[in-house]
C-alpha cells in the first residue's frame, strides 16, 4: 500500500515550504527502466518543487513552466532514486553502549530510541533515503518514523515494525512480541496496529543469535502464520518473515506474507539445499525476499556475501536490498553488499533496481519512493560517476537530497569486513571462547551426524 507524501517531510527547519529547483547532470537513472533516461550527449534533469518531483528528462526538454527556476549543474555525474534499506536494526547502538548512570534500565525506551538515530543517519549520508525497520524494542523505530517527520532529527523515511512477533523464549525473545496462540497473535497485531506499526514481522523460524533456537526450525505453524497475515492485511500492514529455515520459507508463503528477510534455505540438518518450488512459489505469490542469507554450509570458498540471491533472480523472485544492518553488518556495508550481488551473478542494472524502485515497492512506498517521476518523493542522490558502469560510483556521492531539501551527510568510517572479522573474534576471546552462531551450527550438525551413525542393531533369538 503507497503512503501518502506526508507534509511534514517538505518543509525546512523554520517551516517554510522546500524550494524549487532543477538539477542537472550527464546522467539520469528514473529507477523505472534499467537504464539512463538521459546521457551521451542529452543530459538530464529533474525539477523540484515542495518537496516531490515536478518534472524528470532530458535537460533540453526542460518545461518552460521550470525554465525559470534556480539549476544545480552536477557535471559528469548521475542522479538517481535514493536508495533503499528493506532490513534493518536502528537500535544496535543501544546494546553497545549504556548511559553511565547508576540504573539504566530506567533510560531503555529513551536510549534505544536515540540511539537509532546514529544508524539511520549513516544510512542517509551513504544515499540511504527510506528504511525498513524489522524489529525494534518498545517501538523506538516508530518513535523514530515520528521525529523525523516532524522534524526534529534529519534522516531517512523509516518503515517500522516495532517489536517482532516470536514464541515465548523464540528468536530474538528479548526485544519481541512473545505469544503462544493464535488468540495472542490477532492480539499482538492489534496491539502493533495501536502503536503506529507499518509492518508486522515475525519470526518464522528461528535465529543464528539466539542459541536457545534452531535456525532451520519453524516457529510457527501455517494456520498461525495465515492468522497473522489475514488480520495485518485486515488492517492494511503488511507482514514480513524472518526465515532462515525452508520449512518456514513455504510457510510463509504459503501464508501470504509481503516479505521474506533471509530465505537461507536451511534445511533441519543444518545444511544448505535450494528448493526450486519453494522459490517458483515465492515467485508466484509476488513475495519480495531480501539478500542477506547466511553463508552456504558447508562453506563454498570465495562465495559473496549474496548467497541465495542469484538462484532467487533465477527463479523470477523479487529480490531486493537488505543487509540486515545493525544485527549483522553496519551501515558501511550498503555499497558492499550491492557490489556482493553483482558479484553473484544479477546484472548492474538489476542491483540498481533491487536498491531503488523495487525496494521502495518492498517497503511499502510504491507510488511514493524510489523513482524519478512527477508526484513522487523528491528523494534522489547524486553519484559522481556512472553507478551503471561501475557501482562504486555510489562510493562517491555528490549530494542527497530527501524531501526536496539536502541532507547535511556525515562522514561514515569506511566498511572493512577483513577488520569486523578480527574485532568479533577479539571480543569473543576476551569473552573466553563464546561461542559464535557458526559454531551452533556446527555443533548441531555433527549431533545430527553422530546421531544418523549410532548404531540400532537387534540380537537374533
Amino acid at each position: 500500500m503507497a503512503q501518502p507524501i506526508k507534509s511534514t517531510r517538505q518543509v525546512d527547519a523554520t517551516g517554510r515550504l522546500a524550494p524549487r529547483r532543477v538539477l542537472v547532470a550527464d546522467r539520469v537513472f528514473t529507477g523505472a527502466e534499467p537504464g539512463h533516461l538521459a546521457g551521451g550527449r542529452r543530459r538530464g534533469a529533474v525539477a523540484i518543487e515542495a518537496g516531490v518531483i515536478a518534472w524528470a528528462g532530458a535537460a533540453d526538454d526542460l518545461p518552460a513552466a521550470h525554465a525559470a527556476w534556480p539549476v544545480h549543474d552536477h557535471g559528469a555525474a548521475t542522479i538517481l532514486p535514493g536508495l533503499v534499506e528493506t532490513h534493518a536494526h536502528l537500535g544496535s547502538y543501544a546494546r553497545a553502549v549504556t548511559p553511565d548512570v547508576p540504573d539504566p534500565d530506567v533510560h531503555t525506551l529513551a536510549w534505544e530510541a536515540l540511539s537509532s538515530v546514529k544508524i539511520a543517519r549513516q544510512l542517509a549520508s551513504l544515499g540511504v533515503t527510506a528504511v525498513q525497520s524489522l524489529g525494534a524494542a518498545s517501538y523506538a523505530d516508530v518513535a523514530l518514523r515520528e521525529a523525523v517527520q516532524a522534524g526534529l532529527v534529519a534522516g531517512p523515511r523509516i518503515v517500522a515494525s516495532g517489536p517482532p512477533v516470536t514464541l515465548t523464549a523464540g528468536h530474538d525473545w528479548v526485544d519481541g512480541s512473545e505469544i503462544d496462540s493464535i488468540p495472542d497473535i490477532l492480539h499482538a497485531v492489534r496491539e502493533h496496529h495501536k502503536a503506529g506499526a507499518d509492518v508486522i514481522k515475525v519470526m518464522a523460524t528461528g535465529g543464528f543469535m539466539s542459541h536457545s533456537t534452531a535456525p532451520w526450525n519453524a516457529q510457527f505453524t501455517l494456520a498461525e502464520l495465515r492468522a497473522l497475515s489475514d488480520d495485518a492485511h485486515r488492517l492494511g500492514k503488511r507482514v514480513a518473515a524472518h526465515a532462515h529455515g525452508t520449512e518456514g520459507i513455504r510457510r510463509a508463503a504459503e501464508a501470504g506474507f509481503d516479505f521474506i528477510a533471509h530465505g537461507s534455505f536451511v534445511g533441519p540438518d543444518g545444511l544448505t539445499r535450494f528448493e526450486p518450488e519453494v522459490a517458483d512459489l515465492i515467485a508466484e505469490k509476488g513475495i519480495f525476499v531480501d539478500h542477506c542469507a547466511v553463508p552456504t554450509f558447508p562453506a563454498v570458498p570465495g562465495e559473496p556475501a549474496a548467497a541465495r540471491a542469484y538462484d532467487l533472480y533465477r527463479r523470477g523472485v523479487k529480490v531486493v536490498v537488505g543487509h540486515d544492518i545493525g544485527a549483522v553488518h553496519p551501515a558501511s556495508a550498503y555499497t558492499f553488499g550491492l557490489r556482493q550481488l553483482e558479484a553473484i551473478g544479477l546484472p548492474r542494472g538489476e542491483v540498481l533496481i533491487a536498491a531503488t524502485s523495487r525496494g521502495a515497492a518492498a517497503i511499502g512506498l510504491a507510488g511514493t519512493a524510489g523513482v524519478l517521476a512527477p508526484g513522487y518523493a523528491a528523494d534522489l542522490i547524486v553519484a559522481a560517476g556512472d553507478p551503471l558502469a561501475d557501482l562504486r560510483a555510489l562510493d562517491n556521492l555528490v549530494e542527497v537530497v530527501i524531501g526536496g531539501e539536502t541532507f547535511d551527510r556525515e562522514r561514515v568510517p569506511p566498511f572493512d569486513p577483513d577488520r569486523l572479522a578480527a574485532e568479533a573474534e577479539a571480543r569473543r576471546a576476551a569473552e573466553g571462547g563464546a561461542a559464535t552462531p557458526d559454531d551452533v551450527r556446527q555443533a548441531r550438525v555433527q549431533r545430527a551426524l553422530r546421531a544418523s551413525a549410532h548404531p540400532l542393531i537387534r540380537i537374533a533369538e
